[in-house]
């Protein structure tokens, strides 16, 4: 099983939650950035790669804007399940920039990077590495390795979020909007990958924000989850009592101690239907509204 997880930020704390107690022996654990366990060295961060390097399930992680890129790029390439990786010790890997990895019959695309907010008081101190900005090379070669799997995979694992998924939850939050170059580049493989679900961590939250994009923090979220929600919606059109419409949008709803009356539109053949209730009976209409305009 996979398993995606957000910000660890060099925690102690997160390597004994349930999150951790629940990999089993073949699991695959996937940190979206700030990692956080190479960072400044030290005693204890070693013991902590020792420990992370012999569990019996992999942890994998992309960098974000809190991980030391001179330490981890000075370590060993190699591959791993059909992309490249720096293998930090044993089952401890850093997944590269604009890799696509197989795993377990789905494939998941990774870009780690970000642009830090404090860069200039960190620069000063010593632990702030340019390398965490993606160059235009990087980002190049993410678009090709793109393009060369025909534009589809099933996951995309960043630290940041798309431009529009980002100002979103900024402004939801009451937060100055800050987007960077990194956010508009994944804003346009957004809009030309087809792609099952996005998975960010860099801003610290537990939350679906769309029916494509999950920001990822302290939980860790099964791969699989997009898949069940893929089987439900299938028994659902099999449902013998449930009709699905696709391509269809309310225009009216109404009704009088209940709603018993609405007026739809097919959106490629734009038939108007009217559907009224018997007499007496009354219906219900759930509306899904999420941070950012999807559909």
């Amino acid at each position: 099983m996979v398993y995606v997880t957000g910000d660890m930020h060099g925690e102690i704390e997160r390597l004994y939650d349930k999150n951790f107690r629940r990999l089993k022996s073949g699991d695959v654990l996937i940190v979206c950035g700030d990692f956080g366990y190479i960072f400044g060295g030290g005693k204890q961060e070693k013991e902590v790669i020792d420990y992370l390097s012999t569990r019996r399930f992999v942890t994998a992680f992309v960098d974000g804007t809190h991980d030391n890129l001179e330490k981890i790029n000075s370590c060993r390439v190699t591959y791993w399940h059909g992309g490249m990786v720096h293998r930090i010790k044993g089952n401890l890997i850093h997944l590269m920039r604009g890799q696509i990895f197989n795993i377990e019959g789905n494939t998941f695309f990774t870009f780690g990077g970000g642009e830090s907010i404090d860069k200039d008081m960190r620069r000063e101190v010593g632990n702030w590495w340019i390398d965490e900005e993606p160059t235009a090379f990087e980002m190049a070669e993410g678009a090709k390795v793109l393009a060369d799997a025909n534009c589809k995979v099933d996951y995309l694992i960043t630290h940041e979020p798309p431009s529009l998924v980002k100002s979103a939850m900024l402004l939801r939050k009451g937060d100055n909007d800050r987007v960077n170059k990194l956010n508009g580049y994944f804003e346009e493989i957004g809009r030309s990958v087809d792609f099952k679900h996005w998975y960010f961590g860099s801003l610290h939250e537990d939350r679906v924000i769309t029916p494509h994009h999950t920001c990822v923090f302290k939980k860790a979220v099964a791969d699989d989850v997009c898949g069940r929600a893929a089987s439900v919606a299938e028994a659902t059109r099999k449902h013998e009592k449930i009709t699905v419409l696709t391509n269809t949008v309310a225009e009216e709803v109404s009704g009088e101690g209940g709603i018993d009356y609405i007026r739809y539109k097919n959106t490629k053949t734009e038939k108007v239907t009217e559907y009224r209730a018997d007499e007496g009976d009354f219906f219900g209409v759930f509306v899904l509204a999420g941070y950012i305009p999807d559909t």
